[in-house]
């Protein structure tokens, strides 16, 4: 074998043995595969009443009061899920955020890490004119690393 050979070969066997070690790495780092999906649009729960179980874990539960008063504060709390999401390093939640119809109120980031469990508690203070019919809508946004954007929404009457 000549030297031009020998470095051609020993060349290419270095890069492949550097992206089969790459591949190996990510599969033992990054285990479960991404549904992708679940991230071309907003997910909801499809049946609020009978949920998947995929959905028991991603749609956002809104807790807030039914009616407030204009211009006092109250609080509005987003649980991810009914059954609470896994927090780790292959598989968390990024983010909630709280709109108040189109307006944004609030959002929390969060980190891969077992630490946390995603929660976010806002609160909130709807003057009079944001709510001309009365009315306003809380909607929540969350994303799974894994399972893509989920949405949960609640209608209050504000007095």
């Amino acid at each position: 074998m000549d030297r031009r050979t020998f470095l051609k070969t020993a060349a290419l066997g270095t890069m492949a043995s550097g992206i089969a070690g790459r591949v190996a790495a990510a599969g033992q780092y990054f285990p479960v595969q991404a549904d992708q999906s679940l991230f071309a649009t907003i997910n909801r729960a499809k049946n609020p009443a009978k949920m998947s179980p995929l959905e028991q874990k991603h749609v956002p539960i809104i807790t807030a009061p039914k009616s407030v008063a204009a211009g006092a504060s109250f609080t509005v709390e987003v649980t991810v899920g009914e059954v609470l999401h896994p927090m780790g390093p292959t598989h968390w939640i990024e983010h909630i955020s709280l709109n108040i119809g189109n307006e944004p109120a609030g959002q929390l980031t969060l980190q891969p890490r077992g630490f946390l469990a995603p929660k976010a508690t806002f609160t909130v203070t709807i003057p009079k004119e944001a709510a001309p019919a009365g009315k306003v809508t809380l909607l929540v946004h969350e994303r799974c690393n894994l399972h893509g954007y989920w949405e949960g929404s609640v209608d209050i009457a504000v007095v």
